[in-house]
């Protein structure tokens, strides 16, 4: 029987296993990562203070993270998402997601934004079926948004 999967927000213990559980996603992706280009996974902490970061938990093993930070009083941008590849395909992002989404609606913002790689087409789809409507794509970016209904 699996355990259930908790979703709470980041905590400082977390920092070590959520840098390393995004590093990995990224480097699965891309093959390899550059360390300067991930500076806010530094302290975790500090760099989303202003919104919200999720650590999902199975057990004692954190398989998954979501974050937003606010952009203006109305729109908050998704970032972080981020399940253990040997956890994906399994709802963990979608809860993730829709923890943050209620996040969002309850601090009153009104629409969810969010980028990605155009040609992370796994990533696309999740955001699509998750309701978030593609913007338009620019230098290899795709761009969403999520409009929420108050």
């Amino acid at each position: 029987m699996r355990l259930p999967i908790l979703i709470r927000p980041f905590e400082p213990h977390d920092q070590r296993a959520a840098k390393a559980l995004i590093l990995a996603g990224l480097a699965a992706h891309w093959g390899e990562l550059d360390p300067n280009q991930n500076p806010d996974l530094a302290d975790i902490g500090a760099s989303y203070g202003d919104g919200l970061f999720l650590v999902a938990y199975l057990g004692a093993e954190l398989v998954g993270t979501g974050a937003f930070v606010p952009l203006d009083p109305i729109t908050a941008e998704i970032k972080r998402m981020s399940v253990a590849a040997h956890y994906q395909r399994q709802g963990i992002g979608r809860l993730l997601l829709d923890h943050l989404i209620r996040a969002a609606r309850k601090r009153g913002y009104r629409q969810i934004v969010l980028e990605t790689t155009a040609t992370w087409q796994q990533a696309i789809t999740f955001y699509q079926k998750a309701g978030f409507h593609l913007t338009h794509i620019t230098a290899g970016d795709a761009y969403f948004v999520l409009k929420i209904r108050t």
